[in-house]
């Protein structure tokens, strides 16, 4: 995946509580192990009316959002099942980081884990966003995972959490897998410098 360190772009706002997964992407569309393509299907049902015309009230249909890589949504992002399917959803519609005042545990972790950044502020911030996004479709932040920093198009700056394990994924641009593989030659550095110990080991 892309490493994530610092970057600027412009917001979409989302202002509804408690966006489920099934909202993001509907179960119909997880019989795929594909990425591809998945974008299109994110927030199907409210970006499409049955006939599969796009819904002029969805503010995410929109023109003058879709260039936007930075949602804005309510509290409580992402609760409902786990899906990775969620964030390979949200990244195929071009979004690279989600800003809410709370995400599931479940979304959180598959985000992380799939290179969408969940970042957490207060709901004041959350306010400012939004509104900021509602009246400017081109208004920007920007997001420095090094620094742990939100800087608002004030030039206030907001600190986020995040661990510092999936912080380094997301700086190097692996996941859990690639860290681990990134690990061989030492792995097996370790067990030349220590055979007779992993045989006796092996025999016990």
């Amino acid at each position: 995946m892309e490493p994530i360190r610092r970057f600027t772009g412009r917001l979409a706002p989302l202002p509804i509580n408690d966006i489920d997964t099934d909202q993001i992407i509907p179960a119909r569309y997880l019989k795929t192990t594909d990425k591809d393509g998945l974008g299109q299907a994110c927030f199907f049902d409210w970006r499409y009316n049955e006939d599969g015309s796009p819904r002029a009230d969805f503010i995410l249909n929109d023109p003058k959002y879709r260039r936007a890589e930075v949602l804005v949504a309510g509290n409580n992002f992402g609760c409902g099942s786990s899906r990775e399917h969620a964030p390979w959803a949200l990244m195929g519609m071009g979004f690279r980081a989600v800003i809410s005042t709370y995400f599931a545990d479940i979304f959180r972790g598959n985000s992380l884990k799939n290179g969408l950044l969940p970042i957490v502020v207060d709901e004041e911030t959350k306010q400012q966003l939004i509104s900021l996004a509602q009246e400017d479709p081109e208004a920007q932040v920007t997001i420095d995972l090094e620094e742990q920093v939100l800087v608002l198009p004030d030039g206030r700056t907001v600190t986020f959490p995040i661990d510092s394990f999936s912080r380094y994924c997301l700086l190097n641009g692996v996941d859990q897998l690639g860290f681990l593989l990134n690990l061989e030659a030492d792995t097996l550095r370790y067990e030349a410098n220590n055979s007779q110990r992993v045989k006796t080991t092996a025999l016990a």
